[in-house]
């Protein structure tokens, strides 16, 4: 798991000191948010439906 992990850090810095213009800097920034964005959604998607299945019980 760790290997993988290391596989997939990537380094922001990096990427925004090489950037050609500001619209890669909006793209980078909306790749790193958007992952945690979804997660967000997803997770309050399974709490929903299981607040609501608890409660029709």
């Amino acid at each position: 798991m760790t290997f993988l992990t290391l596989l997939l850090q990537v380094n922001i810095d990096e990427k925004i000191k090489k950037a050609p213009d500001n619209s890669y800097l909006i793209g980078a920034w909306i790749g790193e948010v958007l992952p945690f964005a979804l997660l967000a959604g997803v997770s309050y998607l399974f709490y929903y439906y299981a607040k609501k299945k608890r409660n029709n019980m």
